[in-house]
């Protein structure tokens, strides 16, 4: 399994595609003046308390106030209040939490309007970005996030991520992180901190430590409300969070974010350097590594997959909807159940890879082809578990229901990427859009693999001069390729009175092909 990173900067913000086996897995973008990233930490002032919600709306200098649930103020908010004023008023000039002395925690069951009042000043974190008319969701229990570690100010607990399975191991660091860990804090180790030695561990506790400190500094006489720590860049943050041995390669078309990667990978894996490469052809970066195409081909209504199966995916206000086809495949199997599983098998991958693709959140419905056998339903199931297994993305997937469906429900922290894949019509209709003619040429590769396997011994494809040009020019040509791929020839007629994006194959009688 090879991953790379390929990332593109312009005019208004940076692009970050993941591919993986060269097929695209994720998209992110950094936009400039996103002041509100996960992450982010800011003293902020409570505007006021609803006790009806037991939550408040806090004032972090968004256009709408943050929403904070009592549940997210965290046990020791009472100790944080204390400390933040303090701090801010320059009574307290240790940070290090080791002669604070902390409060008692608030009871869970509480009231919000009994721990917090108007007006006052606290830190709180961005766990949700800004999404369509909400505020940020923010949360007092902080955070700051490290390449093996999770420093959690105001704790004591010392937890291990569930992914990492081996008992002891998981051992080994809770006794290696145990003594190293400063009093008032606690640690969350990371998955990729399996098999570190303490020397690394204790490195990447020190960095925390000292963002911590510089944090500090900056309550003494800061505005309320500002930011006081800011996430690592976009670049930096993916890299921490899913940079592993597997990476073949990370593409750069930007001279100094280069640099600043080239410099952040020579830190956390300096084996790994050399693989980040700056991009100097004159061919744009996604054109280059046909992340362009995949966009243009991936983020439609229709999404189409191999062997003649395709996805449908709506958006609707209360959640997501995909439905499953199995398309005009020419069937091998042996039966409609195989059929169908062979079809679902195939789509629950396509699923995995969309979710992470738009960054789908909220509640996911799926409606899967219909599975008689109790055993076919499980292997289904088992096999989106796995394939979502690498989704950083809190999710659940539950079982199969008596209708086929298997509901998902997706954490979303930051707004869903949406990408526009219809165009204005060119023949002129004024409000019309079309499909994006990238994706028609999809569909074309698609039909033509589907007659191919039919065994018709000669075909013709009619389509308007530009699409006909476009197959036919360069060598090798993608008709060349069609010919080396499938030993057939198939020839190309161009048509006037076609609009942009008709198309029609015909067979040898020049009858057209259904």
């Amino acid at each position: 399994m090879n991953k790379e990173l390929i990332i593109r900067s312009n005019s208004d913000g940076v692009d970050f595609a993941l591919l993986k086996d060269g097929k695209l897995i994720e998209l992110h973008k950094e936009e400039d003046g996103n002041n509100f990233a996960v992450g982010d930490v800011f003293i902020a002032k409570i505007r006021k308390a609803v006790p009806g919600l037991n939550a408040a709306f806090v004032n972090v200098g968004y256009e709408k106030d943050a929403f904070l649930h009592y549940h997210d103020l965290g046990p020791k908010i009472s100790s944080l209040l204390q400390f933040t004023k303090r701090v801010s008023t320059g009574k307290l000039k240790d940070f290090s939490l080791k002669d604070f002395k902390f409060e008692k925690d608030i009871d869970k069951d509480g009231k919000i309007a009994n721990v917090i009042k108007s007006n006052q000043s606290m830190l709180v974190q961005i766990v949700k970005e800004p999404i369509s008319t909400k505020g940020p969701r923010i949360s007092s229990e902080l955070s700051i996030a490290g390449r093996y570690i999770v420093l959690v100010p105001f704790s004591d607990r010392i937890s291990i991520s569930q992914k990492i399975e081996n008992k002891a191991e998981k051992d080994r660091l809770k006794r290696l992180v145990k003594s190293i860990t400063p009093k008032g804090f606690g640690i969350i180790v990371r998955t990729v901190a399996e098999g570190k030695k303490v020397a690394e561990l204790d490195k990447d506790l020190q960095n925390l430590l000292g963002r911590w400190t510089t944090m500090c500094k900056k309550l003494h006489r800061a505005n309320h409300p500002s930011k006081v720590h800011g996430e690592l860049n976009k670049a930096s943050s993916i890299l921490r969070d899913i940079f592993n041995d597997s990476f073949t390669g990370i593409q750069v078309d930007d001279e100094a974010l280069f640099i600043q990667i080239k410099d952040y990978v020579q830190e956390i894996a300096p084996n790994k350097e050399s693989i980040v490469k700056l991009h100097q052809s004159k061919t744009p970066i996604f054109e280059k590594f046909g992340v362009d195409r995949q966009i243009k081909t991936a983020f439609g209504k229709t999404v189409s997959m191999a062997r003649g199966a395709y996805l449908v995916i709506e958006h609707t206000e209360a959640l997501h909807v995909v439905d499953v086809n199995s398309g005009n495949r020419s069937n091998k199997a042996n039966s409609q159940e195989e059929t169908a599983l062979e079809v679902n098998l195939i789509s629950a991958t396509e699923v995995a890879r969309q979710l992470r693709l738009r960054d789908m959140g909220g509640i996911i419905v799926i409606d899967f082809i219909d599975l008689n056998k109790a055993e076919n339903r499980k292997k289904l199931f088992n096999h989106l578990r796995d394939e979502m297994k690498d989704d950083r993305a809190k999710h659940k997937i539950l079982p199969p229901s008596k209708f086929g469906l298997i509901q998902i429900t997706r954490q979303r922290v930051r707004p869903e990427m949406n990408i526009k894949t219809r165009e204005e019509n060119p023949n002129g209709v004024s409000g019309e859009e079309v499909e994006a003619p990238i994706g028609i040429l999809s569909k074309i590769n698609h039909d033509l693999e589907m007659l191919l396997k039919k065994d018709y011994k000669k075909v013709t494809l009619n389509t308007h001069p530009f699409i006909a040009a476009f197959l036919t020019k360069g060598f090798p040509s993608i008709r060349s390729k069609w010919f080396f791929e499938h030993k057939k020839w198939v020839k190309i007629q161009p048509r006037d009175a076609y609009t942009y994006l008709e198309y029609h194959f015909l067979d040898k009688n020049g009858n057209q092909i259904k």
